[in-house]
């Protein structure tokens, strides 16, 4: 089992290779980590001092360790919207968000030439990964690459949307059959779907691909 294990471990650095290769040429910054820790370590030093970070939801950054990291720092100014007393105040700080020097996130996929697919629900997270923040860093685990833009889009709403549905104990179809119906129910997931193929910044996307299964 070890030896498949190695296999796999190589196969993902062929894979993540190639994929940095594909964010150069779409005017983003590619990294690979081949573990979580690691992972952490590269996030930490592309979060300067006396930065004011934020980050949307996301299982990855915290099964990575990365919201720990984020949360014990003393030297940055988090905005953290589960602190929030009220809607009005997580209102205020999505808007904030959108100001902030680092946002973090995942992406739901990333193809092998480099596009990035995200869907969302409220789209406060994609829309700062449109515009807004300084710099937006996502933490992609491996398990999320896919071969184009249509497996992407079929991963998110087969996969990722069932399980987060899951787990915010939503009362969408995805959730109870664990498979995409195409729904326009009152608590859908799937409002808003964006695909970056390039940024338009230089120096403002930076993807960081880990050799783990991270995330839905």
């Amino acid at each position: 089992m070890s030896n498949i294990s190695e296999i796999v471990k190589t196969n993902y650095e062929h894979q993540a290779a190639e994929i940095i290769k594909a964010l150069e040429k779409r005017n983003m910054k590619g990294y690979y980590c081949a573990d979580r820790a690691d992972a952490v370590e590269l996030a930490r030093t592309l979060t300067p001092a006396g930065s004011t970070v934020s980050f949307g939801g996301s299982m990855t950054l915290f099964e990575s360790g990365i919201m720990d990291m984020l949360k014990t720092r003393t030297d940055i100014t988090l905005l953290d919207r589960s602190t929030a007393k009220d809607a009005a105040e997580t209102k205020q700080i999505y808007h904030d968000a959108l100001s902030s020097d680092v946002y973090f996130m995942s992406s739901n996929a990333i193809t092998k030439d480099g596009e990035l697919i995200n869907i969302d629900g409220n789209g406060n997270r994609i829309a700062a990964l449109i515009y807004g923040p300084d710099h937006v860093v996502l933490v992609v685990g491996m398990n999320k690459v896919v071969s184009d833009v249509d497996d992407g889009i079929r991963r998110v709403h087969d996969i990722a949307a069932s399980a987060n549905g899951v787990r915010l104990g939503k009362s969408t179809p995805c959730a109870v059959t664990g498979f995409c119906h195409d729904c326009l129910s009152p608590e859908c997931m799937c409002s808003h779907t964006v695909i970056t193929r390039r940024c338009y910044t230089e120096d403002r996307i930076h993807v960081i691909l880990v050799g783990e299964t991270l995330g839905y």
